[in-house]
């Protein structure tokens, strides 16, 4: 009864990985507004950079959930 097949744990974990991805994409370009809003004279740069940022950690995080394991 308590079995769980590798698929279902396979796409518990893609959708953890989307769900880290789009949250940490916007905090990211969150943190790259704010910061060309009030320091930068409103460059665009910040804003992509932030949001790669975000992007790479998510990622990041991603692969090693789905290398892990257990």
């Amino acid at each position: 009864m308590g079995q769980t097949n590798a698929e279902d744990v396979f796409g518990k974990r893609i959708d953890r990985c989307l769900t880290d991805a789009l949250l940490k994409f916007s905090g990211g370009i969150a943190v790259g507004t704010i910061l060309s809003l009030l320091f930068l004279k409103r460059r665009s740069w910040p804003i992509i950079m932030g949001s790669g940022f975000g992007v790479g950690i998510a990622y990041n995080s991603c692969e090693r959930s789905l290398n892990s394991i257990r």
